[in-house]
């Protein structure tokens, strides 16, 4: 009797970049694509719409941020129970999860109020998994500010041009070798094929 083939653990797949870049879109696309290769396939967000991300995501839709060593707190908190309960599950069976933002988010945002970034890093990678890849969609913020005023929906405290303009100075200085820059003001098309073209090449 032949063992058993070895299992194969999953494949963290995390999508960056300020708002308006269209992770969200991206996400699905590729989800589709992985489900057409016979894929199971998890998409999520963070932070998540659990307790502790819950109470980042109101104080910044009532234009309010928490202070920031809540903020902090909350956005670890929110993440342990995330890689816990979903992330590292998924995984262990095979799954692919996809992720529009995780802590690169936090090292972009948190750290363009003035906490460092190398710290913010090394809090999160004493228990968070280390993506398989990341894809940074970088377009240019005055696009990205135009694309959420099309929206319509409203901007939360995050979204404003200065303050955008230094999370992507931050994503832009950022440098693992599983973190992949795209330039993301073309087509949709044309975005999805480069994401595909990077899963390729490394997965």
């Amino acid at each position: 009797m032949e063992p058993d083939s070895p299992h194969l653990r999953g494949c963290l797949v995390v999508f960056e970049g300020i708002d308006g870049t269209g992770k969200s879109t991206q996400i699905k696309l590729l989800a589709d694509y992985l489900r057409s290769q016979g894929k199971e396939v998890i998409t999520d967000y963070e932070p998540t719409r659990g307790e502790w991300g819950m109470k980042v995501r109101n104080a910044a839709l009532s234009g309010e941020r928490l202070g920031i060593e809540e903020e902090i707190n909350c956005l670890l908190q929110d993440r342990r129970e995330h890689v816990r309960e979903l992330i590292e599950p998924a995984l262990e069976r095979g799954a692919w999860v996809l992720l529009d933002r995780y802590y690169l988010s936090m090292m972009a945002y948190q750290g363009a109020t003035g906490v460092n970034v190398e710290d913010i890093r090394e809090m999160n990678e004493e228990f968070a998994t280390i993506p398989d890849v990341a894809f940074w969609l970088d377009i240019p913020v005055e696009l990205a500010m135009e694309r959420m005023n099309a929206r319509g929906n409203g901007k939360d405290a995050f979204e404003n041009e200065s303050f955008l303009q230094a999370c992507s100075d931050i994503y832009s200085s950022m440098e693992m070798p599983w973190l992949f820059r795209i330039e993301a003001d073309g087509t949709i098309d044309e975005v999805h094929a480069k994401v595909r073209d990077i899963i390729h090449s490394e997965l």
